[in-house]
């Protein structure tokens, strides 16, 4: 799990009117590995926050590159704000650890949403997408890219040879992430 304590690189500001910003001193391309069970964990967190009629907190990430530019993201997606909240209610977004595991969430979602090769890797049940262990481990190392995204080589670097009956599937909507 993420560091318990918060992280003298994440600076969380309450703006009242349910929006916080998150000021990160590292670019998302410097973001950790996280533990494979922790993405596992707010997989399924966010799985349970978008089937949940919940309001969600407006969010903002601002990140410092080496260069000292700031790379600002806001969520403007309700679905993509309570996934940012699942990950801040299993394990804290005042951490690195748990900024890390929130882009790599998200860029997870964004995958799936995009990449049509990810398909394989995503089994859609009743109460939602499942998605293979492998995959999970892969994004939980994988370098990240400057736009939050995941740097796709890496990734796949990361995974395992598909066979080809596995590969296809319906395209993701992150809906029933």
């Amino acid at each position: 799990m993420a560091p318990a304590r918060p992280s003298s690189c994440v600076d969380v500001l309450d703006c009242g009117g349910d929006r916080l910003v998150y000021r990160v001193t590292l670019p998302p391309e410097a973001m950790p590995p996280v533990p494979t069970r922790d993405l596992e964990r707010a997989w399924d967190a966010a799985r349970a926050a978008a089937l949940s009629s919940s309001r969600a907190a407006h969010r903002q990430f601002s990140f410092r590159g080496a260069d000292g530019r700031i790379a600002t993201f806001d969520l403007e997606d309700r679905d993509a704000r309570l996934w940012a909240g699942a990950v801040d209610h299993v394990s804290g977004l005042a951490t690195l650890g748990g900024i890390s595991l929130c882009l790599r969430l998200l860029a997870l979602i964004d995958l799936m949403a995009r990449s049509p090769w990810a398909f394989g890797f995503m089994t859609n049940k009743r109460d939602g997408a499942r998605l293979d262990r492998a995959l999970l481990k892969a994004a939980a190392r994988a370098d990240l890219t400057e736009e939050a995204r995941f740097d796709e080589a890496s990734l796949r670097r990361n995974l395992p040879e598909r066979p080809a009956n596995r590969a296809g599937g319906r395209p993701f909507t992150g809906v029933s992430a």
